[in-house]
């Protein structure tokens, strides 16, 4: 019999699997990336303007703090509701559909916020915004997560959010070159312009065939229909509370506790939020890193909650006196909360393809969304006890209830999620 030639390539060579980079370049991912970058530049934009655009519309200093949490409130609220929203139509439309139909909300709604000349017109079009805030990135995590490869999903999800975190940066060096109104314009624009990239993104695979079959899309109550599944669904959403802590409490409220710190200069909210979203690239990226070295999850977002709870209380009770210092501090906490992608991942993977995308979207809404409870408990808490020891006794709750929905949690490195939910 004739061996085969030794310069003839074989089967296995002619059909090599394209390489892990041009895997993760594909244009669905490198648009998801883009659309979460435009997403945290309009959700993180309000915290930086917050007391440039409330001061503009004739709002009393001493008004500024309660006026702000009212406003983050509307837009969390938003968030809630639009999570929800997006979800079932993202396991019953497809993931698409969701993606071009909130960006454009949020985009128009943004823009609107340069209008605004009320601090109830704001809280309006705040809502609005969050709506459409809601479903991009839930939706993109389940594109990604089903179109690419199991062995490489991890890098995936961590470069849309790695890209995303970015947005935050762009919007702090547009909010201190730029009128408020003008940086809401400019955001509002982005969105716009991304709308237009989103024309040649392709449907998920998994998606489509599940269409083909009989069984129930987007029914946010099956969620609830038994104790092992509520229970399941509920730590997804724990996991995710401190990263929310962080951003929502610690950097929005950063001038008031660097002033209680006593910092040689005071703290601008802008430039604390624009170093904890370069710690949370860096975090976002290395934890998926991370994950893919380690094959799980669950370890690696434990260590991440540790350095988060270490971090917090570095931050809140050692008397460094320097602003330099501090803002080193925002770049530490934006690392150690780094496991945002990787959260919203777990979450993706632990249901299956027709309450994927729903499950994907609600939970890091509503997270989002826990700010409704944790900003009254941060007033409350800081009336009780002071700016320094109420944030950190709220970061301690955060904490536990981290590791509590932690607990038992599976493991879900490397899970096909080619299956459904019955």
């Amino acid at each position: 019999m004739t061996q085969p030639s030794l310069l003839r390539p074989q089967p296995s060579t002619l059909q090599a699997k394209p390489s892990v980079m041009r895997q993760l370049l594909q244009v669905p991912v490198i648009v998801a990336a883009l659309g979460y970058f435009v997403d945290i530049y309009d959700l993180l934009l309000f915290s930086i303007v917050r007391i440039e655009s409330l001061r503009s519309l004739g709002v009393a200093e001493a008004s500024l703090l309660n006026e702000g949490v009212y406003l983050i409130n509307m837009q969390m609220g938003g968030l809630l509701l639009g999570g929800i929203l997006w979800g079932i139509m993202g396991d019953k439309r497809g993931r698409i559909s969701v993606l071009f139909s909130s960006i454009l909300i949020y985009s128009l709604a943004n823009a609107a916020n340069g209008f605004v000349t009320s601090v109830d017109q704001y809280a309006v079009l705040r809502f609005i915004a969050g709506i459409g805030l809601a479903g991009e990135l839930g939706v993109g995590i389940t594109l990604v997560a089903e179109i690419l490869p199991k062995e490489i999903r991890g890098y995936g999800t961590s470069l849309v959010a790695s890209v995303g975190m970015l947005g935050a940066v762009l919007a702090y060096f547009i909010a201190d070159n730029f009128e408020w109104r003008i940086a809401y314009f400019i955001g509002g624009g982005l969105g716009l312009l991304l709308l237009l990239m989103r024309v040649s993104v392709f449907e998920s695979g998994i998606f489509t065939k599940a269409k083909e079959k009989s069984v129930s899309r987007g029914n946010f109550f099956q969620l609830f229909s038994s104790g092992p599944q509520f229970i399941k669904y509920i730590r997804c959403i724990l996991i995710g509370v401190p990263v929310w802590f962080v951003a929502g409490i610690l950097m929005t409220f950063s001038p008031e506790i660097g002033q209680a710190l006593d910092l040689d200069t005071p703290i601008v909210a802008g430039k604390a939020v624009m170093w904890e979203y370069i710690g949370l690239t860096i975090g976002d990226l290395s934890s998926g890193i991370l994950s893919q070295y380690f094959n799980s999850r669950k370890k690696v977002v434990l260590l991440y909650v540790l350095l988060a709870a270490l971090f917090s209380a570095v931050y809140l009770f050692v008397p460094l006196q320097s602003s330099a210092l501090f803002y080193a501090l925002c770049v530490g906490l934006g690392i150690a909360s780094g496991y945002w992608a990787l959260f919203v991942t777990i979450a993706a993977e632990q249901f299956g393809t027709n309450l994927r995308a729903t499950v994907a979207t609600t939970v890091p809404n509503f997270v989002r969304g826990s700010m409704i409870l944790m900003t009254p408990l941060f007033l409350l808490f800081r009336s009780q006890f002071g700016i320094l020891p109420g944030a950190g006794l709220l970061g301690l709750i955060t904490i536990g209830i981290a590791l509590l929905g932690l607990w038992k949690m599976e493991e879900t490195f490397g899970k096909d999620l080619n299956f459904l939910e019955k």
